[in-house]
């Protein structure tokens, strides 16, 4: 093990594309790896674009405490569920971001607190759930009153559409606001304020570490500071080409497919290797 890695204490990683395979799950060899890391005394964080009730339903199955930071940042929640930081985007910079022309076929999502409210129901983006936890509700976004929010998403597959619609909010908003593409298919707005990296340094500093001491895994533009900041950062063999030229210097390892968020652990940061079975 290199001096740098022997250093390090907290893991951080990444849901979609990293900790999950490419049907939304935690592998049984995962899980056996981060039950390993529990054991030998490893801080464990996941850090998701997604919302709380969603990554909570999926983050119990690896059976061991974790930290939260789910919505790009804007939720804390300690390994007992207990809210530790909350920040919503007002219901006035939420209008006037969506105060643009908005190609129609484009998915239009506010996250709230209980609910996610929508102008179209996507099975697309229901299949990220294995169980419907955060429910989706169709809304006229004409008629709504409040739009206040946890963060605003949009989907759709044509990557280039996005990129407009995101100049075009950026060009209204971008005192308030700052984005990420967490998939080529998926841009997400938030305050200024929330970025995964910051709210992890929130976790670390409430437990009594460093940046410097975590190791963190990625693969979406949301992860960019995240994978700057710590100790050291991993990228997702499946992450886009262009994550991997803005960090040309750090290391790309095996794919979700292929279990490397739990294979580089193994094989690089515990004392004991684990069969794939």
């Amino acid at each position: 093990m290199t001096s740098k890695l022997k250093n390090i204490k907290v893991v951080v990683s990444d849901l979609d594309g990293t900790l999950l395979n490419p049907q939304h799950k935690i592998s049984d060899y995962t899980k056996s790896v981060f039950q390993e890391l529990h054991n030998q005394n490893y801080l464990i964080v996941v850090a998701t674009g997604r919302h709380h009730l969603d990554a909570m339903a999926i983050i119990e199955k690896l059976e061991v405490p974790v930290y939260l930071v789910s919505s790009n940042g804007a939720r804390i929640h300690s390994p007992n569920k207990e809210e530790l930081f909350a920040f919503n985007l007002e219901s006035e910079v939420v209008k006037a971001a969506l105060n643009v022309e908005i190609d129609p076929e484009i998915t239009v999502v506010l996250f709230k607190e209980n609910v996610w409210q929508t102008n179209r129901i996507s099975e697309k983006l229901n299949a990220f759930q294995e169980e419907l936890k955060y429910r989706p509700e169709l809304v006229d976004y004409k008629t709504l009153e409040d739009f206040g929010a946890i963060k605003i998403f949009f989907a759709h597959d044509d990557h280039e559409k996005l990129v407009v619609l995101k100049d075009a909010i950026l060009a209204n908003s971008s005192e308030n606001l700052h984005h990420a593409f967490s998939l080529p298919t998926c841009l997400e707005f938030m305050d200024k304020s929330i970025d995964k990296a910051v709210a992890i340094e929130r976790v670390l500093e409430k437990e009594g570490f460093s940046l410097e001491e975590a190791i963190s895994f990625g693969d979406g533009f949301n992860d960019v500071q995240m994978l700057s900041l710590t100790g050291k950062g991993l990228i997702m063999g499946n992450a886009p080409a262009l994550l991997k030229e803005t960090l040309p210097k750090l290391e790309v390892i095996n794919t979700n497919a292929e279990d490397g968020v739990a294979k580089y652990i193994s094989s690089r940061i515990l004392n004991k290797e684990f069969a794939t079975s």
